[in-house]
């Protein structure tokens, strides 16, 4: 793997915002993600559906017709949710135990909690906790290490008070997790081009990415195999993801150190840059005060 030399350190309160999901059944991926996995439904019309917790979006279905045949490419590996306690992640344990959810995984990862799912069209859903710093293993150069052992879902269990099924507010969408063609190209584009940090490396297969001291708002890795193909517009999946920073003036400095480093955008506005990552994934790049919803599609 490349040693890279970062020169350039996004807003160190930058974080992921929302997902865009393109889905081929809107009114089945609709009841999952709010029966099932616990998010309240927003707003909607025939073509797009916006869900979240409390007025806050945090995942965005839209319908294609057509849609191509899946096939291996770059794109959503899982999108990950985050509750605020791990009560929280007790409570949604209990809920989709009650339903009969096809729980995948469970895992510790050191730094996190974390329940595992698919949704009904195959997309890789995370929900999971921060355990308290204290209790992460945070290097000296400011790497993060994760571990995958198995959780203690009897103590999570435990810490229930089932006070709702849904997701509490407070909730985010923690990080993203892709499947991308290319390590190397992949580490320099949100390194050098985005100024987020390297925050741990699973051998030559997977790296995640953080802004200020968080473990990772990306993780990537190739374990779909290297060079896939770019995903392509009527293909399920992932349509996006946004990172947020905080002010007008960390937006115009990231911009900036996007356009010196040789990139160019798909769409530019005053609050808003859209890009490609080098696997062809669409990366908005959002102002905290930016507006969310059916205007930007």
């Amino acid at each position: 793997m490349l040693m890279l030399t970062q020169t350039f350190s996004i807003d160190k309160t930058a974080h992921t915002g929302m997902v865009g999901l393109k889905v081929a059944d809107l009114t089945g991926q609709i009841e999952f993600y709010t029966s099932v996995i616990g998010l309240t439904l927003l707003e909607f019309n025939t073509e797009t559906a916006l869900l979240g917790v409390e007025g806050l979006p945090l995942l965005m279905l839209r319908k294609v017709e057509q849609p191509n045949r899946r096939e291996r490419k770059a794109g959503l590996y899982h999108i990950a949710f985050l509750l605020p306690e791990r009560k929280d992640l007790g409570n949604t344990l209990f809920s989709l135990l009650k339903k009969e959810a096809a729980i995948i995984g469970a895992s510790d990862h050191g730094y996190s909690e974390a329940l595992y799912l698919e949704d009904p069209e195959g997309n890789g859903i995370e929900i999971y906790r921060d355990k308290p710093k204290t209790e992460w293993s945070i290097q000296p150069d400011g790497r993060i290490s994760g571990i995958t052992v198995e959780m203690d879902a009897a103590g999570v269990l435990a810490s229930r008070d089932e006070a709702t099924d849904k997701f509490p507010a407070g909730t985010t969408v923690g990080h993203v997790h892709l499947s991308v063609a290319d390590l190397a190209k992949t580490e320099a584009f949100y390194i050098e081009a985005l100024g987020l940090g390297l925050k741990d490396h699973f051998g030559s297969q997977a790296s995640f990415f953080a802004a200020g001291g968080y473990h990772h708002h990306i993780g990537t890795n190739v374990w779909l195999g290297k060079e896939l193909p770019a995903p392509k517009e009527n293909d399920l999946g992932l349509d996006y993801f946004t990172l947020v920073v905080s002010n007008q003036e960390a937006f115009l400095k990231v911009k900036t150190n996007i356009t010196e480093y040789g990139l160019t955008f798909l769409k530019e506005t005053s609050d808003e840059l859209v890009l490609l990552d080098p696997s062809g994934i669409t990366v908005r790049i959002e102002q905290k005060t930016a507006s969310s919803g059916f205007a930007k599609s």
